[in-house]
């Protein structure tokens, strides 16, 4: 009779030990999703990253990767919280005539309207099954309107669901990481605005393999190349940094946000 106690803690351990130490949905399966959901992780992060050019030394996934390894640290950082499946396919300019980075092979873009009413039936869904807080992060421009736009819309329609949608933009524009980089004595020149410093060592400090070194040179090292600033001045130091900086805040923001909307 003394054995069946151990016996139960043992299967109990054994049964615990296969739900993974995960917080994306996607390495779960329903059932666990569900018992997350009774045990209070009722807030969930909606990232949207995107396929498009990032000079000749970063693969084209780049903000699919980053935003990914981002939510991640976010979700811990925030508590009780899932992150769904990055949203890879966002707007990326005109195809046909193409303009911005569709010029360059391997972008795939989509209609503004299709990504809104993805993501909008993405936020129903999430809804559905029990998340309360529904968290917008974004790791392009482009994205940002039609987040910010799908969030308004659902937070008019569900004033009394229990339910919210918190578009956080400054996980984009905040510029934290650009003033530190100046304070390190770099230029916003060399900083720019597309696969320059920041850029490129955000990526190094995701995955240094999803950057070909060989290929770093300032503004590309040839006219259209897609950059935009140095990035041989980039390093995985820096890369460590920015994503610090940008983990931090967005975490604070989420929190704050969601403490916010049960005022």
């Amino acid at each position: 009779m003394k054995l069946l106690p151990l016996l139960s803690m043992s299967a109990l351990c054994a049964a615990i030990a296969q739900v993974p130490d995960t917080v994306f949905l996607e390495e779960l399966t329903w059932a666990e999703c569900r018992d997350a959901l009774k045990a209070g992780k009722t807030t969930v992060i909606v990232p949207t990253g995107g396929n498009e050019q990032n000079g000749p030394h970063m693969v084209l996934g780049k903000h699919n990767f980053r935003i990914r390894y981002t939510s991640n640290l976010i979700a811990r950082h925030v508590g009780n919280t899932l992150v769904a499946p990055v949203m890879s396919y966002v707007p990326g300019g005109r195809i046909d005539p193409p303009e911005g980075h569709m010029r360059m092979a391997g972008t795939i873009s989509i209609p503004d309207d299709v990504f809104r009413k993805v993501l909008e039936s993405t936020a129903r869904s999430l809804a559905q099954h029990g998340f309360r807080d529904i968290v917008f992060i974004g790791d392009s421009g482009p994205n940002q309107p039609g987040m910010k736009a799908v969030a308004e819309m659902l937070n008019h329609e569900w004033p009394k669901s229990g339910a919210r949608v918190h578009f956080i933009p400054e996980y984009y524009s905040k510029t934290d990481f650009d003033e530190w980089l100046l304070k390190q004595g770099e230029t916003k020149a060399d900083i720019g605005t597309h696969a320059g410093i920041k850029d490129t060592a955000l990526l190094l400090g995701v995955n240094p393999k999803l950057v070909r070194k060989g290929k770093i040179k300032k503004g590309g090292g040839f006219q259209g190349s897609g950059v935009d600033g140095n990035p041989e001045r980039a390093s995985v130091a820096y890369g460590k940094k920015g994503i610090e900086l940008l983990v931090n805040d967005t975490a604070q923001r989420i929190r704050a946000a969601i403490l916010d909307s049960r005022r």
